[in-house]
């Protein structure tokens, strides 16, 4: 406990230029401020990031006047909910008025009503850890639900009864879940029964939240941990339900993996690889988690006792695009998961180096811009225990990263084109913008990933014989 209160003196020294002249600000008008949630249990982690959170007896519009002057800009995008937000230098500021809130049961929006305490708005927080406040200025600690002990023991419970809490807010199910995955903490046994208990209530909250949480977790250091939870409480059945229907029933002999333990295995390895992408990487964990959705729907029991998942691969990608668009995921999102989980299996048909350079240069293009996420979710979906094996199949997708790389400095191949371009094309065969050209155009794409690059002359002696060709048949 020692520690945790060094380190937070230490994290508030830190801002104390930011911190104590906002509080005499507010403190010279006659209000309350407090530093309060998020930034107070990160400031005790010793991990303060720049966005600060304090709560104030001030109406968001004597807020706003008292900014004036003293931040660098503002805003007001969440006066409806009694925030107003603003930059001083490197820091983001929030200021939410004390206040309590609640959802009709019918209501996809909160209700909500200004408080005139600091308790009554500590009690209305999701969890413990985060109902803790620090006066600004003065550095009074409040905690009256003694969340200081919860942050030690590194359990998640909530200020008061769970069932109240999911009631208010039911995307807090979903934020126990991404804070588990987020801190490594533990979830108290009252807040899990009460998660299964209130899961259905998680419907009356809009896809955009629930997509929001769901990235955060899949992002978080532990993101096993928030997703079992999900699958536990039953939430994922109504949020993401590809994921527990990766659960298969084994059959007595075992013919088959754990599907839904070898897909959290998939991720975890996926994430072992992040460093190639730059750090946490959704897109890449994402396609790692719905890679094999599409074994469900495509399983099949043989006569000679071997399960098949035909077609897997193509199914997988149609449900991960169903699901994304009723997440709100962004186009460009969806279509760069939905393409990894397509060709998650292509490397499959490798074997042990038979493609030739033309199978190469379309796996490249293929993946277009998801070459890389597409190289960390093959390696990631071994997860065979046979250490001969995994080693053969690691050195196999060396071999063809090596092929890929010395194909890509030899041809230019990140940027696969015909050796022709439109304009050219016209001229040879005396066309018009249309149709032809485009068939055009895809025989000299194809001739050049068949054969690689093409000498101008070479590409137009090709082209002139396809169009014969093309005329006599």
């Amino acid at each position: 406990m020692v520690e945790i209160q060094q380190a937070v003196g230490a994290e508030l020294d830190r801002i104390s230029e930011v911190i104590d002249p906002l509080g005499e600000r507010f403190a010279a008008a006659g209000h309350e401020l407090f530093l309060v949630g998020g930034p107070v249990r990160d400031a005790m982690l010793g991990r303060l990031q720049n966005d600060l959170d304090f709560t104030t007896s001030a109406r968001p519009d004597e807020t706003e006047r008292l900014l004036k002057g003293w931040a660098d800009a503002t805003w007001d995008m969440g006066r409806a909910f009694g925030t107003i937000g603003c930059r001083k230098g490197d820091w983001q500021v929030e200021i939410t008025t004390y206040r309590a809130e609640s959802y009709d049961p019918d209501s996809r929006k909160p209700e909500v009503d200004f408080g005139d305490s600091l308790a009554g708005d500590l009690g209305r927080r999701d969890f413990t850890v985060n109902a803790m406040a620090v006066a600004v200025p003065g550095r009074a600690f409040e905690d009256p639900h003694h969340g200081v002990v919860d942050l030690a023991q590194r359990v998640l419970r909530t200020p008061g009864r769970p069932q109240d809490s999911f009631s208010d807010d039911p995307l807090r199910m979903m934020r126990a879940a991404r804070f588990a995955a987020q801190l490594g903490f533990d979830v108290a046994p009252e807040v899990v029964e009460a998660m299964k208990e209130m899961a259905p209530r998680i419907e009356i909250i809009s896809a955009e939240r629930v997509r929001d949480e769901l990235v955060k977790l899949i992002c978080a250091p532990w993101p096993r941990r928030g997703l079992t939870l999900l699958v536990e409480t039953g939430l994922a059945e109504l949020v993401l339900p590809e994921l527990p229907a990766l659960a298969l029933e084994r059959d007595e002999h075992h013919r088959h993996k754990d599907v839904y333990e070898h897909t959290l295995t998939v991720l975890e390895q996926t994430i072992d690889q992040e460093d190639r992408l730059g750090g946490p990487d959704f897109v890449a964990r994402f396609a790692a988690l719905m890679h094999d959705v599409g074994k469900p729907r495509t399983r099949k029991f043989v006569e000679d006792g071997t399960v098949t998942f035909h077609h897997h691969d193509v199914v997988g990608a149609k449900i991960t695009r169903k699901r994304m668009k009723a997440l709100r995921f962004s186009n460009d999102e969806i279509d760069a998961v939905s393409k990894l989980v397509e060709l998650h299996l292509r490397f499959h048909g490798y074997g042990s180096g038979e493609w030739t350079d033309s199978a190469v240069r379309r796996y490249v293009r293929d993946a277009g811009d998801q070459l890389e996420r597409l190289h960390i979710l093959t390696r990631a979906d071994c997860t065979t225990r046979n250490a001969r094996k995994a080693a053969r199949l690691r050195r196999t997708y060396d071999e063809l990263e090596a092929r890929i790389a010395h194909l890509a400095e030899k041809e230019e191949m990140d940027a696969v084109r015909p050796d022709l371009d439109g304009t050219q094309i016209m001229e040879i065969l005396g066309l018009k913008p249309g149709r032809e050209v485009g068939e055009a155009y895809k025989f000299l794409l194809e001739l050049r990933l068949d054969e690689g690059p093409q000498s101008p002359e070479a590409a137009e002696a090709a082209l002139r014989t396809w169009w014969e060709q093309r005329a006599q048949g």
